[in-house]
């Protein structure tokens, strides 16, 4: 037997002012994404939907083609030579012949050309081999649309958030796809998307609103009522028509219990909508509250800027509220600025400097002005900014943030890197000669995906809105596509 297994793997920000081209789509490291057996080595053994596939394929004696593994931090939309170069590989692969293809893909890619970029990638595949077997591993943030379900034959998706499911994900759908190889089932699936634009920070299957929903679709599928059952929170930064929160339910055979347990799933989340809002606390307020906390470490986590929705990475608000404060014994980053990382390098460990960091990207669609930090203070330490995951997402990736440098003023030491990347590891500051666990605050651009790695060593997480393409005051978006009525934009949206 012959598997196709591939990554494209991207969740788009239309209001991001960062285009995504070909060399991004290596999460972090330079050249852009890997291939053959480069991508073997760099997914196999890690927590990641293709390393599941991966070992499906080897259990089964099936040869797996890995003709790409295509993974880029959110930002703005992909560029169509990005997103024809990564659906061409996949698709040549196909055509060359195979059993089947095993999919890790997003869920909220939207291009130059297509809102849909998972939907039109499939829609392609089908077209090409029109009987081929096609199993979908989603992030849990996925638009879920009429194109992916058309077009696909099992579709999964993450289970929690930050996502440390990921790998048990590929292997529920591969898992039921190999049984339907195997003629034991016949995959029928059953989904629906509600008009609800819900905030990111309270989505996470963790708590409620959505714990209860989430393990209700657990058990459903641990229970033999279905072959699975996936919820997604969806991507709400992206003005498109798809956007909301979904149901897929994959049945054997029985269209109607697929659709009886959409039902029941998005009727409980529908009647919860009002609790899916988050209510923001101004900026100056929440560091406020973080400096009367006594013991920390406490986590700062600056949810408006944050790289894992399409954040900058250089907005340096809370930073300078942080020193305006004058808030004891910080580490704060990373910082995208490859300006003052090439300062930093080019004066040496131990050289004495004002430099200005941040704040070079203008936000256009919200009508935000990049606004540099101008800071004094002691280049620290200098890396290449490579390290291996150790936290329970993504485990065993080693990840690349470029180049990076910590320079130390009188109460904060700044990590400053050359690429993007949302902070979900400690190793994004033990690299670079930073340990977290020693400091009173942690400042980080996170919105959720930090807890992965932080919050085990938290003794208190401050939410922080400061400013950003990733607000979660909707209202400062020109939002322009989204279908509607869509709730909360249109509160007195009755209807499911």
């Amino acid at each position: 037997m012959r598997f196709v297994i591939a990554v494209m793997r991207h969740e788009t920000n239309t209001f991001s002012p960062l285009p995504t081209v070909l060399e991004d789509f290596g999460r972090g490291m330079s050249g852009g994404p890997s291939t053959g057996a480069e991508a073997v080595r760099a997914m196999a053994g890690t927590n990641n939907p293709i390393a599941a596939f991966l070992d499906i394929a080897r259990a089964r004696g099936a040869e797996a083609v890995v003709p790409i593994a295509a993974n880029a931090s959110p930002s703005g939309k992909v560029t169509d030579d990005a997103f024809e170069a990564i659906a061409g590989r996949i698709l040549a692969a196909i055509g060359d012949g195979c059993d089947a293809a095993l999919l890790d893909l997003h869920g909220a890619m939207v291009t130059e050309s297509f809102d849909d970029g998972e939907g039109e990638l499939l829609r392609r595949i089908r077209e090409l081999a029109p009987g081929l077997p096609v199993a979908v591993a989603l992030d849990f943030h996925t638009n879920l649309t009429a194109a992916m379900m058309d077009n696909a034959d099992v579709i999964t998706g993450y289970r929690t958030y930050p996502h440390v499911d990921m790998y048990e994900t590929g292997e529920r759908a591969g898992r039921t796809l190999m049984r339907m190889l195997d003629g034991e089932v016949r995959p029928v699936m059953a989904w629906k998307s509600l008009p609800m634009l819900t905030h990111m920070l309270r989505q996470t299957p963790s708590t409620q609103p959505m714990k209860d929903i989430m393990d209700r679709a657990i058990a459903a599928e641990a229970g033999g009522e279905v072959l699975n059952a996936s919820l997604f929170g969806g991507f709400p930064l992206a003005d498109i028509p798809h956007v909301g929160l979904s149901a897929v339910v994959v049945s054997d055979g029985d269209a109607h219990a697929a659709e009886d347990l959409r039902d029941e799933l998005l009727r409980t989340a529908w009647t919860r909508r009002a609790d899916f809002v988050f209510p923001l606390e101004p900026m100056a307020d929440s560091i406020a509250r973080a400096a009367a906390m006594t013991e920390g470490p406490v986590v700062l986590a600056d949810h408006g800027d944050n790289t894992g929705a399409g954040g900058n990475q250089d907005v340096m608000a809370v930073l300078a509220e942080v020193m305006r404060q004058d808030l004891p014994d910080v580490a704060a980053g990373p910082f995208w600025d490859p300006e003052a990382v090439a300062r930093m390098h080019a004066a040496g460990v131990g050289a004495e400097l004002t430099l200005s960091i941040g704040g070079r990207t203008d936000m256009p669609a919200l009508g935000l002005k990049g606004e540099p930090l101008q800071v004094t203070g002691r280049v620290k330490t200098l890396s290449d900014g490579r390290f291996t995951v150790t936290g329970p997402m993504m485990t065993g990736m080693e990840l690349g943030i470029g180049r990076t440098a910590v320079l130390e003023t009188a109460h904060v030491e700044i990590l400053v890197s050359e690429r993007r990347m949302e902070p979900f590891d400690l190793g994004i500051f033990t690299h670079a000669g930073i340990d977290p666990r020693s400091k009173r605050y942690i400042l980080i651009k996170s919105r959720q995906h930090f807890r992965a790695g932080f919050e085990p060593i938290a003794k208190e997480i401050v939410l922080v809105a400061g400013p950003g393409v990733c607000s979660s005051d909707y209202d400062l978006f020109p939002f322009r596509n989204l279908r509607r009525p869509i709730y909360p934009l249109d509160e007195d949206l009755q209807a499911m």
